[in-house]
């Protein structure tokens, strides 16, 4: 059996860490707002864990966005040729997002 192409599980990781810093920067903005307009310190006592993702998540991951993308690319393509075109635009991806975002 052959192994189709993936993406990397680093990639992918590196991907979630830029989204992680992203939304603790967002909650750090939030509770500072939050944090002025109540008592001071009313929200110290939350502990802010570091986020983090094993091995088998990453590979997961990976295998998800792989079947996600494949699967775009086959609807996409089904819409194209339907169209009497041969080539993958931008319109016949937008056409399929909405039921592949309800899909998955």
């Amino acid at each position: 059996m052959e192994k189709e192409n993936t993406f990397d599980p680093d990639l992918v990781h590196e991907i979630f860490k830029l989204v992680w810093k992203r939304k603790a920067a967002e909650r750090g903005k939030n509770e500072l707002s939050e944090n002025i307009d109540n008592e001071v310190g009313a929200s110290s006592s939350k502990r802010i864990r570091p986020t983090f993702a094993n091995a088998n998540a990453l590979k997961l991951s990976s295998e998800l966005l792989r079947v996600f993308v494949a699967e775009a690319i086959q609807r996409a393509a089904t819409i194209a040729e339907a169209e009497g075109s041969v080539k993958i635009e931008a319109t016949h991806l937008e056409r399929i997002l909405p039921q592949l975002l309800l899909d998955f």
